[in-house]
């Protein structure tokens, strides 16, 4: 099964404040669209609520330590990234995508075979932070960057890194 960690973050790091987004990036939101539909997303449940309901044609996995915590029909909860991985290669997953937030990134980063990452070219306030990138271990294979326009807010960049 191929990890596939997916996320748009500043040039300071950061992914987010008070469990949003903080940015407009509609070329952002389709990528993710197109990259995931049809696939399985493990996510924490501050970031599955953030999403406000399950996106369509997707799965979700959702990471917890609640344990009154249920997943909608159709999704799944489970206590660890651990038992989500145990859980996808038993259905024998080709991909699944790591989608966030801070947490599930920390912990699920050295276990990921491709980073799709926005680089996003603004320094927002957020509470929320993306880790730094280790060059010995993540090498950029391709790089696609566009300036702000009207549904984008800032200059962004689409960029692949795989695993060295």
């Amino acid at each position: 099964m191929k990890l596939i960690l997916l996320v748009a973050k500043a040039k300071n790091q950061v992914i987010g404040k008070d469990n949003q987004l903080v940015w407009k990036l509609s070329a952002d939101l389709k990528r993710f669209k197109n990259l995931t539909t049809g696939h399985y997303l493990l996510m924490g449940r501050k970031t599955f609520e953030s999403l406000g309901r399950p996106l369509p044609n997707r799965t979700h996995l959702i990471i917890t330590r609640n344990p009154e915590f249920e997943a909608p029909a159709g999704h799944y909860a489970f206590h660890s990234v651990e038992e989500a991985l145990i859980f996808c290669t038993k259905r024998q997953l080709e991909k699944l995508f790591v989608i966030g937030g801070g947490e599930i990134y920390k912990e699920a980063l050295p276990l990921c075979d491709v980073l799709e990452i926005t680089e996003v070219e603004a320094s927002p306030e957020g509470d929320t932070f993306f880790p730094e990138l280790d060059a010995a271990i993540w090498k950029e294979k391709e790089r696609e960057e566009f300036p702000a326009d009207e549904s984008n807010e800032y200059p962004y960049a689409f960029v692949t890194y795989e695993k060295r």
